[in-house]
């Protein structure tokens, strides 16, 4: 069966030309996005219950946007001053960016990994005397705590947002013929939106193992799935696909 529209489970890219809009283009589908999950702040009260004062610490690790956001959020609401000797240690180019937002970059102690949290590890390491902070959802990849802890240092998560399934109820009418999905999360929205979700002729689009685990365990067929050697994106995937069927 050709594909005409498809349903991404994330916000539509903020960038212009996105590689959506060339997909749409070259394709002549429709594309729409909407978030399944979103990220709702927890309140200062629930961080000093976690037995949190910002005052202890000498070092913030920032995995993404939204740590940078509410972190900054919380300080506010407990009328923290961040000090200027704070550092920061940002798994990515992106987030340490993003951190701009909030801080005057050059003035600040600031170290950047890769991509991965591994890749930040080595930073981390030299400076081992610091005491870490964590700010991070209720969702947290194992790999972070058990880096840190097989390093040795002083650190403490703190639990600034959530993850929050969206309510989904006005798509229950609307059907579509790809639905993307990047995380068990998305996944999991999708079944508490639509217990009595049919796959049949939907095609489901994965990407990365834990999407395909969750995806697997929920009785979903995979038809699409990336990251792989000839399509390391999403969006490679779905070209590729819909070329094939679409002829």
């Amino acid at each position: 069966m050709k594909v005409k529209t498809i349903l991404v489970s994330q916000p539509e890219p903020k960038i212009e030309n996105s590689p959506y809009s060339r997909l749409i283009e070259k394709e002549k589908v429709k594309v729409d996005f909407r978030p399944f999950i979103h990220v709702e702040g927890v309140e200062a009260k629930s961080v000093r219950q976690q037995k949190i004062d910002l005052n202890n610490f000498t070092a913030i690790i920032l995995t993404s946007r939204n740590s940078v956001d509410h972190f900054f959020r919380i300080a506010e609401e407990m009328r923290f001053k961040v000090p200027d000797s704070m550092k920061y240690f940002c798994q990515s180019e992106a987030v340490a960016y993003y951190l701009q937002k909030y801080v005057v970059y050059r003035k600040r102690k600031i170290y950047v990994g890769k991509r991965t949290f591994n890749e930040l590890v080595p930073l981390i390491k030299k400076y081992k005397d610091e005491k870490f902070l964590l700010p991070s959802s209720d969702t947290l990849k194992a790999i972070v705590p058990l880096a840190l802890d097989e390093l040795g240092v002083d650190w403490k998560r703190g639990i600034f947002y959530k993850t929050v399934i969206s309510d989904l109820s006005d798509l229950r009418k609307v059907t579509y013929d790809v639905l993307v999905f990047f995380s068990p999360s998305g996944i999991e929205s999708l079944l508490k939106n639509f217990p009595d979700f049919e796959q049949n002729d939907t095609r489901i689009a994965v990407f990365g193992n834990s999407t395909v685990k969750a995806a697997t365990e929920a009785g979903l067929r995979i038809d699409i799935q990336a990251p792989t050697p000839e399509t390391p994106s999403m969006t490679m995937a779905l070209q590729k696909y819909i070329t094939s069927v679409n002829k």
